[in-house]
Parts: C-alpha cells; sequence; structure tokens
C-alpha cells in the first residue's frame, strides 16, 4: 500500500485518508481492516509523520471546532449560568477546577479575581475569596503569574520553584538574594520573631525609590522572600499582602508542607496533566503556558500520557494539529462529539480570565484577536483602558470598556464593539442585557449608562433594551 497524499488515519482497502467522522463511522461499520492488518498513518503531530500502527488502536475521536470550544468552556466551568445561588465552598471549587486563579490590581472594576469568580459564580460575596486565602484553602504563588491556587496543589508549585528560574519574578528575587542578602535574612528574622508584617509597616528612609514600580526596600526583600519560598501571603488587607513564615501559613493545614519535594520529571508530567484538564481541550503548543513552564511542548513531548492513558490525542477539524483531552473528562469528550454539550451562558470575562490570558489560543480556538491595552497611551488605544471579553453562548462575540463608580452606583460602559462577523440580532441584545445588569447589581452599581458602540446604533438598541427590562 502507498502513502496516502494527505495526513489522516487511512483505510486498508482503498488506502484514502479518513479525514471526517463520518469517515471513520463507515470503515467502523464495515469492520475495518482484517485481523493483523497494519494501516498506515501520516499525522504531523506525531514525531515520525508516517508510522505503521496496529489496526487493533482505535481513530483518533474528532471534533468539529465549535464543539472543541464548548469543551474547553465546560471545563472553565462556562457553558451554563449557576442553577443555584452560590456558596462559600463555590469559590474553591472553582479555584480548584481552574488550578489557577491570576492575581490583578486594577479596579476600575472589581479586581480580576473577583470578577473571574464572577463569571462563573454570578452573585457571590467577594470576602469568600479573601476567607480563603486566610484560611490557608488557597495559597499565592507565582506560576502563570500571581496566582492563587489551591492548597491541594502546594507541593506541585513548591517544588516547580527550582525550574521557574527563565521567569522575571525568580531572576529578580535570586538578584536580590545574591546582592541584598543580609537585609533581606534581617527581615525574614523580623518576621519570624515579631510576626506577619506589611510592607506599609515599614517607613521609607530614602526618597522617592528608583526601584521598578517604585517599591521602597523591604517592599522588594519581602517579594523576593515570597518568591523564592522563604515566606508566604498569610492573608490581604485592602488587598495588600501580609507576610508571613510558611510553617505559620500553609503549616496550619498541611504540617508536613517542607518534607515532599516531587522530582523534575514529575513536575512537569503533573503540570501538562494538570493543565490539559483545566483547559478541556489543548494543542501541545497551548500547554506550557498554563503554568509558564517554560519552552512549548510539541506532540511528541506527550506521546508518553498518551500511552499511559492519562491523555486523550483527537482531531479537531479545521486543527494543523492534535488536540490533547484529560482521560477524567472523557465523558465530556463523547457529550461534545454527540452535540450534547450546549452553551447558554452569557457575560463578561476578565481580561485575565484563563479562556483569554492566553492571547495565542484565544485567537486560535475562537478567532479572537485580543490585547490589554492600560497600559498603551489613552491616544493610542483602540477599544478602551480595561476591555471585558462579552461571552455569549459558547462564543467571543465582543468586548466593552466599563468602569464601576461605586460611590455614584453607576456603572459605565464607555464603549461596546461587536466582532465584525456578529449580527446584533435580538437575543444577543436580551443575553447581553442580562449579563450586564447581572455584573452591574454585583458590583452595588445598579445603574447603567451605555455611550457608544460599534455598529454605531447598537449603544441605542443596548439603552433600549435595558430600559425596557428595568
Amino acid at each position: 500500500m502507498g502513502e496516502p497524499s494527505e495526513p489522516g488515519c487511512v483505510t486498508a482497502s482503498t488506502g484514502r485518508p479518513l479525514r471526517t467522522a463520518n469517515d471513520f463511522a463507515s470503515a467502523a461499520s464495515a469492520g475495518g481492516p482484517p485481523a493483523g492488518r497494519r494501516v498506515l498513518v501520516n499525522a504531523p503531530w506525531l514525531a515520525e509523520p508516517s508510522v505503521t500502527v496496529s489496526t487493533d488502536i482505535p481513530a483518533l475521536p474528532i471534533l468539529d471546532a465549535q464543539q472543541a470550544r464548548l469543551l474547553h468552556l465546560s471545563a472553565q466551568g462556562l457553558l451554563a449560568a449557576p442553577r443555584r445561588r452560590a456558596r462559600q465552598g463555590d469559590v474553591l471549587a472553582a479555584i480548584e477546577r481552574m488550578r489557577l486563579l491570576q492575581i490583578d490590581t486594577i479596579h476600575v472594576v472589581a479586581r480580576s479575581p473577583y470578577l473571574v469568580l464572577f463569571s462563573r459564580l454570578g452573585d457571590y460575596r467577594p470576602e469568600w475569596l479573601d476567607a480563603a486565602l486566610a484560611d490557608a484553602a488557597i495559597f499565592e504563588c507565582w506560576s502563570h503569574e500571581a496566582c492563587f491556587a489551591p492548597a491541594s496543589d502546594f507541593a506541585l508549585h513548591r517544588s516547580a520553584r527550582d525550574t521557574r528560574g527563565h521567569h522575571w519574578s525568580m531572576k529578580h528575587a535570586q538578584r536580590m538574594a545574591r546582592e541584598q542578602a543580609e537585609p533581606m535574612q534581617r527581615l525574614i528574622d523580623h518576621v519570624r520573631a515579631n510576626g506577619a508584617v506589611k510592607a506599609a509597616d515599614f517607613e521609607r528612609t530614602q526618597g522617592r525609590a528608583s526601584a521598578w514600580w517604585g517599591w521602597k526596600d523591604e517592599k522588594r526583600w519581602l517579594e523576593a522572600a515570597f518568591a523564592l519560598g522563604h515566606l508566604m501571603i498569610a492573608r490581604r488587607e485592602n488587598f495588600h499582602r501580609v507576610y508571613d513564615l510558611p510553617e505559620r501559613v500553609i503549616g496550619r493545614v498541611q504540617p508536613d508542607w517542607d518534607r515532599e519535594a516531587l522530582p523534575a520529571a514529575e513536575v512537569r508530567q503533573r503540570q501538562i496533566a494538570a493543565a490539559v484538564k483545566a483547559l478541556g481541550i489543548a494543542r501541545a503548543a497551548w500547554i506550557a503556558d498554563y503554568y509558564r513552564s517554560g519552552r512549548r511542548y510539541r506532540d511528541a513531548d506527550l506521546d508518553e500520557p498518551v500511552e499511559r492513558g492519562e491523555l486523550l490525542r483527537v482531531e479537531v477539524d479545521g486543527w494543523d494539529a492534535a488536540g490533547y483531552v484529560h482521560r477524567d473528562l472523557e465523558a465530556d469528550l463523547r457529550r461534545a462529539q454527540a452535540g450534547r454539550l450546549r452553551a447558554s451562558h452569557t457575560t463578561l470575562l476578565s481580561p485575565f480570565d484563563p479562556v483569554v490570558w492566553d492571547r495565542t489560543r484565544a485567537g486560535e480556538l475562537f478567532g479572537f484577536d485580543y490585547r490589554l491595552e492600560c497600559y498603551t497611551p489613552a491616544e493610542k488605544r483602540r477599544f478602551g483602558y480595561f476591555v471585558l471579553p462579552i461571552l455569549q453562548r459558547g462564543r467571543l462575540v465582543g468586548r466593552l470598556d466599563a468602569k464601576a463608580h461605586r460611590a455614584e452606583g453607576l456603572f459605565e460602559v464607555k464603549s461596546v464593539h461587536l466582532e465584525p462577523d456578529v449580527v446584533p440580532d435580538a437575543t444577543l441584545l436580551a443575553d447581553l442585557g442580562r449579563a450586564l445588569r447581572a455584573c452591574a447589581a454585583w458590583h452595588r452599581t445598579p445603574r447603567i449608562v451605555v455611550r457608544r458602540s460599534d455598529p454605531r446604533d447598537f449603544a441605542k438598541r443596548l439603552r433600549a433594551e435595558l430600559a425596557a427590562s428595568a
């Protein structure tokens, strides 16, 4: 049998590539190749693009692009709105599901970690997140960036610290440890003797600091000690970090916190598995970004977890590489294939939501070109300062620039921009109107104003929708 001219599995009888779900179904119904026969697979994601494999290996499951998106949103808890009011334990459950909750301090609307949880939980109490940190149910770490992570993952993150020398946070901390080891140690000794501290507990002894972000020395030493694992974040007060020794933070719930050290190879495999499970479906090239674990993975790097059954390789129509699904999500994979995953949720996303924090992935998975412009000079911004992606029923349909004026009880939508291929129909208006009212109510800013939009008449129609349902 000659090699097929196009990639994909081929039938033993004709050599024609199997490219669609119907092709695989037809081959299966015909009984497939005779027992003991071998067929050629020409798959670009394999280490050896043309190899012979046994015919008792099942065909790769096939999804279309929308099914892949729904599998991703299902894993992230964004497929449907909550069926009941949020409870305090739902905060930890959501973080365990995502594995990471990125931290950011911008608060023109609710700070990012709180907003990410709102997108999934609806109207919940933000102080539940603060309590989870204070109770050591979650902890802070450097991973994707600064993140909250579930306490059950502490050993993984602690063991991963030695592999993060490439990250700017670790480079900065290591430099501090080399250049200012003595004052750093004095500060750690002070915490040991006197208890938890905030950076604000220390007066600035020099003029306006020239260091990065204008941090005074004590703040830089505290941050370096935190990045290196000498200190942890015990709690936050008005979102300011409170630093303490690890044994007085994670040690309260894990007395043996400093005993388990995972080998680098196990850290790598655990991160791969956790990232794939959190993403629902992933290309190899997307995986490393989730934990910022270094170089991009290739399909050949995933042969081992596929062979032991931890990951499932799948094919997605229109993708030029394989997708991967965690074995724990196999039931959802089958539901997606059968068309039984349906998206009904519409909400606003944080710029640091896992769905969009990897801008490349958001483009490849959703066709959504997203950039954060808060660090761009105002006159050069295209969409606004802190622009929130709009998720509607499984699609990213646009973005809006919003600001919550808490004192005035006003939620201001400075602009709304729909994607060029989105039809601004009655369903979108109703969905977005409900999502805006829910978000504004959660912010305790129930009055909503909409300034402008693209298309131009959409703002007027959205204002009318909001007024009609007030």
